[in-house]
């Protein structure tokens, strides 16, 4: 068989299949700006005084 006729393997382009719903410079996850320490804390207290809807 002649392998030089059917030509080498195509070169990946590098780019990804899809796009990350948090990927780094989006909303969620802004460059260069960690969220502030305050509001997690105030997210976490929130969570914690609301009811468990799972006991009922």
């Amino acid at each position: 068989m002649d392998y030089s006729k059917s030509g080498g393997a195509k070169a990946g382009k590098n780019a990804p299949r899809h796009r990350e719903h948090n990927a780094p410079g989006t909303d969620k996850n802004p460059f260069g700006r960690p969220k502030p320490k305050a509001e997690l804390l105030a997210k976490l207290a929130a969570a914690a005084k609301k009811p468990d809807e799972k006991a009922e």
